[in-house]
């Protein structure tokens, strides 16, 4: 189908989006030119400052705006934990439980042979870097459930156990309020390694 120039472009811009299809793109084109000229401005003002403003964090690699991050600079975080996660996303994740309070470090990926990504495309050396603080006392390996994030996770408490720092898994298994008969086998497989006494 032909479209006018502007909104072709505009529709090839959003068909850069993740899980944007062409009708999708289409859509939420024909949206945009119904919008208030002023309220199209700051939506893209919005993009530009983010992509122009945001940084990551130097210590651990989370997003930021300011460096170090609000979560290293926080006095009263434990500093004694490190929490390891695949992306920005996830310490965010992480921050809407309340429940962890120590610190984080993002890898930016996961090791996986298959896509060419190296333990050297993500970042585990600065993280190695971090451990040689004597207060570190735990690592928190919490990259997701996939056969990249086990890798990635056997990778690193490889690399960390001669350090003696203590390297935990967070568990995997059936989500609360979930029914036996529709769980996979692997996810039923994680349920039973990490049973505990009740």
């Amino acid at each position: 189908m032909y479209y006018p120039e502007p909104i072709s472009k505009l529709i090839d811009s959003f068909m850069k989006l993740p899980g944007i299809g062409p009708k999708t793109a289409a859509r939420l084109a024909f949206f945009v030119l119904t919008m208030k000229e002023d309220t199209v401005s700051t939506f893209a003002k919005a993009l530009i400052d983010a992509k122009r403003n945001l940084m990551y964090c130097s210590v651990c690699g989370h997003i930021t705006d300011v460096d170090p991050c609000q979560i290293c600079s926080d006095k009263q975080r434990d500093i004694s934990t490190i929490c390891v996660v695949q992306d920005p996303k996830d310490v965010i994740a992480m921050e809407k439980m309340r429940d962890y309070q120590g610190l984080y470090h993002v890898l930016h990926g996961a090791i996986s042979p298959m896509d060419g990504v190296g333990p050297e495309d993500i970042n585990v050396a600065s993280l190695i870097t971090r451990l040689q603080d004597e207060r570190i006392q735990e690592l928190i390996l919490a990259t997701n459930p996939t056969i990249e994030g086990e890798a990635t996770a056997m990778y690193i408490s490889r690399l960390v156990k001669p350090s003696g720092i203590r390297t935990t898994r967070i568990a995997h298994g059936l989500p609360v309020g979930g029914d036996l008969e529709y769980a996979d086998e692997v996810t039923l497989s994680k349920a039973l390694e990490g049973r505990r006494e009740l």
